[in-house]
């Protein structure tokens, strides 16, 4: 079968794996070309285009590791913002108790004096009751002394001193009657 191929091609000896020595030249030469061609056009745009890739690679992890920072910032910024919210909010909360605190010491304050006050009022009202209750009843003790003491008598007490004399010795007896009998029960 060999010797038929070498039959049809002109009687060369020429191999089958490998190709005829102006096939390889001019393969050469192609290739050559190519690659002046790709190194002179193609491979400055791909260079080109490679870079400015990179280019905005690196801008954008720039601006991501800039985010990041400013979301850092502004993160702990917040964190520093809501503590100081919290510290000011127990501050509020320990002036509304002081308050609170000052406001009921002072209404226990004013409840205390304006209970003093009614007490006292209450004693002097009292007092002069018992006091007005203490005249009413002298006078008229001392009127029905009188008048006992004109039935026993006899005669009218017409002379004031006398009368209050009397008066007042009878109220004397009377109280000193009644001490006995409190000190008694």
């Amino acid at each position: 079968m060999l010797q038929m191929i070498q039959a049809a091609s002109g009687g060369e000896e020429h191999s089958i794996l490998l190709p005829a020595l102006p096939e390889v030249i001019w393969s050469a030469i192609i290739i050559a070309i190519f690659f002046l061609v790709v190194l002179k056009f193609v491979y400055p745009k791909y260079r080109q285009l490679t870079e400015e890739r990179a280019d905005t690679i690196r801008t954008g992890l720039e601006m991501a590791d800039k985010a990041k920072r400013e979301i850092a910032e502004a993160d702990s910024k917040a964190q520093r913002e809501i503590q100081a919210a919290h510290e000011e909010a127990a501050q509020i909360r320990e002036e509304a108790h002081a308050n609170a605190s000052r406001i009921i010491a002072k209404a226990k304050e004013q409840a205390e004096q304006e209970a003093e006050r009614i007490s006292l009022n209450a004693n002097r009202q009292v007092e002069a009751n018992r006091q007005a209750a203490e005249i009413s009843l002298k006078t008229e003790v001392g009127l029905l002394a009188s008048e006992l003491a004109e039935k026993i008598v006899g005669e009218q007490l017409t002379d004031r001193e006398l009368s209050a004399r009397v008066v007042d010795r009878f109220l004397d007896q009377l109280a000193v009657s009644s001490e006995k009998e409190s000190v008694s029960n």
